[in-house]
């Protein structure tokens, strides 16, 4: 990982035990309080039309609120992995060169559906 993720992880670590919250910070607890953020995000897109969602379209307000849920997911998301030594990065890359095999450009370019509705176009060619 690099040094500042590194850095971000032990600055995190190190604020929640100042506050004795490391007690609270099981992966469970972390995992609910991911997807509470993750509500408050979409909380900001609800009832707008797609146009409206568009940064150019948002008040400088509205970003810098929707920016400090975004910081708030991955706050949770980097404790997460550490109480899970999960190397996220690692996690992800490995991540999207799987998502190569299950998506290949020349089946799903242009279209929008699961996984397993592409691996059954796939299977009946």
């Amino acid at each position: 990982m690099s040094d500042k993720f590194l850095q971000l992880q032990e600055q995190l670590a190190v604020f929640a035990k100042q506050r004795d919250w490391e007690q609270f910070h099981s992966p469970k607890n972390l995992s609910m309080a991911l997807i509470a953020e993750v509500a408050e995000l979409i909380e900001h897109f609800q009832w707008l039309s797609p146009e409206q969602c568009e940064a150019e379209q948002l008040s400088k307000e509205k970003l810098q609120e929707i920016s400090h849920e975004m910081a708030d997911i991955q706050i949770y998301l980097l404790r997460l992995s550490e109480r899970l030594d999960i190397d996220i990065l690692a996690a992800v890359e490995e991540k999207m060169q799987i998502n190569q095999q299950r998506f290949p450009i020349e089946k799903v370019k242009g279209k929008a559906k699961k996984a397993v509705e592409y691996q059954i176009q796939i299977d009946m060619i």
